[in-house]
């Protein structure tokens, strides 16, 4: 944990709204993960949280990397990572993300059964797999339900793997992923069980992909007993795909109090909001928020950015010593789909980000200037050069 002096000197040199991670966690995280899961093939989903510093730093640390864009197969490969250690994955796969995933040697996740005759030749590939579950978590964030857009059906499975063969590519195994922030581990006994009565039509396979998801505080041993488990069903090599639970607990997002007003409700008016933190509007996500000055709490805040919105509230009904201008807040939880889900709606510059190691800080993004929200725009009488 980043002590709260350390925080206010974060805040001071770098300015708020901040990001700021703490190396030690990140680290603790991934000892977590390995602890449980042995040695299973570990990648980094890396869409929760892509920033180069701590891409790097799973990197050298022997973590491969799950991409779901061209932005991030080009992020991979300017940390180092290619071959066994990239998977391209996603529902709508370009032409770029096929042409780069080849040169790079990635392993291919397949969504859907025509995805077999886009793929470059001779491409190693893992079918993903939908088991049709309710799972507990928000709507958005379930990825194995009947209804979503994710993979095939398990009765399409085998089907999918013999196609791969038959047209010469790889067909390593199953994926199977069913959502993020889950919280009850039985829908991974669920999830893990259907697909283990594939292995009559399988028969045996490389790999089993057993994908990420895992709530904060979730029992990885359990979880990992049971992707053990269904992966020697198959004879399989276990892999898995962690991405909020390695990186959320290491980052805190740092806001200052602007001012407060008092409706309906206690508002603590706060210069970080939507645009920083677009989970607790998008999902409901609630973050644990820590006062950064000293006091008893005086009554319960609403804490609202400054987009013009009604939704944009960081947290509601947060107890606060009496809160006034300046005073620092840590939204804590915010490593993951924090600053990679930032935007610049309503020409919102995107906030600076630092590392926490060492006892020291090191900036591992700049924040943006309002000029380089808008430097990809073409003015009038501009000569675009195409």
């Amino acid at each position: 944990m980043i002590p709260a002096a350390d925080l206010h000197t974060a805040a001071e040199r770098f300015g708020t709204p901040l990001y700021v991670y703490d190396a030690a966690e990140l680290d603790a995280a991934l000892a977590r993960v390995r602890a449980a899961f042995g040695d299973a093939r570990v990648y980094y989903a890396m869409k929760a949280n892509p920033n180069l510093s701590l891409l790097r730093r799973l990197a050298a640390a022997g973590v491969g990397a799950e991409c779901v864009s061209p932005g991030e197969i080009a992020r991979a490969e300017k940390a180092g990572l290619r071959g066994d250690r990239l998977i391209v994955n996603g529902p709508a796969k370009s032409a770029s993300e096929y042409a780069a995933g080849a040169r790079l040697d990635a392993t291919f996740i397949v969504d859907r059964a025509e995805e077999v005759g886009l793929l470059p030749p001779a491409s190693r590939a893992l079918v993903r797999v939908n088991p049709a579950l309710e799972v507990s978590t928000h709507d958005h964030l379930a990825t194995g339900a009947a209804g979503s857009k994710f993979g095939v059906t398990l009765a399409q499975a085998p089907e999918v793997l013999d196609a791969l063969r038959a047209a010469g590519h790889t067909a390593l195994g199953l994926h199977v992923h069913i959502g993020s922030a889950i919280r009850d581990a039985h829908d991974f006994t669920a999830a893990f069980g259907r697909l283990t009565e594939l292995r009559a039509l399988t028969g045996p396979l490389a790999v089993l992909d057993a994908g990420g998801g895992w709530g904060l505080d979730a029992d990885l041993p359990g979880i990992a007993r049971e992707a053990r488990a269904a992966a020697d069903a198959f004879g399989a090599e276990l892999w898995v795909e962690p991405g909020r639970y390695l990186v959320a607990r290491s980052g805190t997002l740092l806001t200052r109090v602007v001012g407060t007003k008092r409706t309906g409700r206690n508002f603590a008016l706060v210069d970080a909001g939507m645009t920083e933190l677009l989970r607790p509007m998008l999902y409901g996500a609630a973050h644990p928020v820590t006062p950064l000055w000293a006091g008893e709490p005086d009554g319960v805040w609403d804490l609202a950015g400054p987009a013009c919105e009604s939704g944009d509230l960081l947290a509601r009904d947060v107890a606060l010593p009496a809160p006034v201008p300046g005073a620092l807040l840590a939204v804590g939880e915010a490593g993951a789909y924090g600053a990679s889900m930032s935007s610049t709606y309503l020409t919102r510059a995107r906030p600076a980000e630092a590392l926490y190691e060492g006892g020291g800080w090191r900036c591992i993004r700049r924040r943006e200037t309002p000029e380089d929200v808008w430097r990809a725009e073409v003015e009038t009488g501009e000569d675009t050069g195409g």
